[in-house]
């Protein structure tokens, strides 16, 4: 069936990163808010972290819309869910506009997101340094892609805004709806990962409240909607997955691991499964489930707390010994191992369902996209079938699996990973699970299993 998605939308992108998208993009969020209308936000690519900052200005999911891990009717069918409701639609691009999937492409780039969801550009530049340069670079990108229907100016001041905004509109035709200028104190941090977390920063939504009451002064608010409504309608294919047995999921979510895919807890719930959230930092046990899934974040800046509560790693390895399915990528896969040595060089016992000993090295071990294919029967993988993801970790093991044969999508690097025990599957990529419904099939199959058995002894 065809859905047609006809709800107002912006593109928030950049020339390049480190150019202001995310803290630009909570502030439009917060004016929005501020003009009584409902914002949904998006995120192009697989990062993990500025949807966490988006969710803390509206309080609603922030989806990632990503071409190689959903393809483009998963695009459009993540942007209609999201949309659900909502009055108007942000997205915050990835890196620059066109930087692609390789340096020869821009596929899955910002701009292919855009040009594929007709949706309309906001560019932010950066001006810091730079005074009358950002004509021609405006000049450039407009005329490179076309789909730029305005600019917003960062780290600049009122009187350049002032000189400057009427000769680039006559210079480039797009329209500098308004500038955010140098402030002190509201910068968001980073980390080797991105940006540090929302959670780290315990004066986020002043910080946030400040970018938007400058902002406010200059943005043009009534334009920038005007360019939202000439977004082209859009449509996608809705096509339902298989509906499962009721089955309880405990997910693990604190600040040691936070990095979901919102399309994945999505098709957990369609599938049939109730997801019960959990804390490894502060429950003494895992709740009353059949299933449970560790996904990723930063359990090495709590390895102290993670190891200190014993209960919740005896909970774990014993249910992992009585047989229940157990998901884990990237940093749950370091807890489900035996012990992580910090960054500062401490080692700590973990919940030891694998052997494994797991380290930090010196640089990114991989990063980028992924296609995962079992090199063998695994839990919930058949041999030769494959499920996007994408890696990004500076943490190693020393026994990362040879369950799946790991490769990149462009060229020919590829590698070894994932331990298939039992019913625990267990590896460093963050995988999509639309990407391969039967792979989630399987484990929840797996858990109304276990769920059965345990109704019956």
């Amino acid at each position: 069936m065809a859905y047609d998605l006809a709800t107002p939308r912006i593109m928030i992108a950049a020339p390049g990163s480190g150019s202001g998208k995310t803290l630009v993009t909570c502030a439009v969020l917060r004016i929005l808010e501020r003009r009584q209308l409902k914002a949904a936000a998006f995120k192009c690519g697989p990062d993990f972290i500025d949807p966490m900052f988006h969710r803390s200005v509206l309080q609603v999911p922030s989806r990632n819309l990503d071409l190689f891990l959903s393809g483009e009717d998963g695009v459009r069918k993540a942007l209609l869910k999201g949309c659900s409701g909502r009055d108007i639609a942000v997205i915050e691009g990835v890196m620059g506009l066109f930087d692609g999937m390789s340096f020869a492409s821009d596929e899955n780039s910002s701009y292919d997101i855009a040009v594929r969801t007709e949706t309309p550009v906001i560019l932010v530049v950066n001006c810091a340094g730079t005074g009358r340069s950002v004509i021609p670079l405006i000049k450039g990108f407009a005329e490179y892609g076309g789909l730029i229907r305005g600019a917003i100016l960062n780290n600049t001041s009122r009187a350049a805004f002032d000189s400057l905004r009427d000769e680039i509109f006559a210079e480039t035709g797009v329209q500098v709806l308004g500038f955010l200028p140098k402030l002190k104190g509201i910068g968001l941090g980073s980390r080797h990962l991105g940006l540090i977390l929302p959670n780290e920063i315990p004066d986020l939504l002043e910080r946030i409240d400040r970018a938007a009451d400058a902002l406010a002064e200059s943005l043009d608010v009534d334009e920038l909607l005007a360019i939202a409504g000439r977004a082209c309608r859009s449509d996608a294919r809705s096509q339902a997955g298989p509906a499962g047995r009721h089955v309880r999921i405990a997910i693990a979510l604190d600040e040691a691991f936070c990095f979901y895919y919102e399309d994945n807890l999505d098709l957990l719930r369609e599938m049939g499964a109730e997801l019960i959230f959990f804390s490894p930092i502060r429950d003494s046990e895992i709740p009353d489930a059949s299933g449970i899934i560790l996904g990723g974040g930063y359990p090495e800046l709590y390895a102290h707390e993670l190891s200190s509560n014993r209960s919740m790693r005896r909970s774990i390895l014993q249910a992992a010994d009585k047989g229940m399915p157990i998901l884990a990528e990237c940093g749950g896969f370091l807890y489900l191992n035996r012990t992580l040595k910090t960054p500062e060089g401490e080692s700590y016992d973990m919940a030891g369902v694998l052997g494994a000993d797991s380290h930090m090295t010196q640089r990114l071990t991989h990063f980028g996209y992924v296609n995962v294919e079992a090199a063998e029967d695994t839990c919930y993988l058949r041999k030769g079938e494959v499920i996007r993801g994408h890696e990004f970790h500076y943490y190693d093991t020393t026994d990362n699996g040879h369950a799946c044969g790991i490769k990149k999508p462009r060229g020919n690097r590829s590698w070894t990973g994932y331990v298939s025990k039992e019913s625990v599957f267990a590896g460093f990529a963050h995988l999509y699970y639309p990407s391969a419904p039967e792979f989630i099939e399987r484990f929840l199959s797996a858990a109304s299993a276990y769920a059965s058995l345990k109704e019956t002894t």
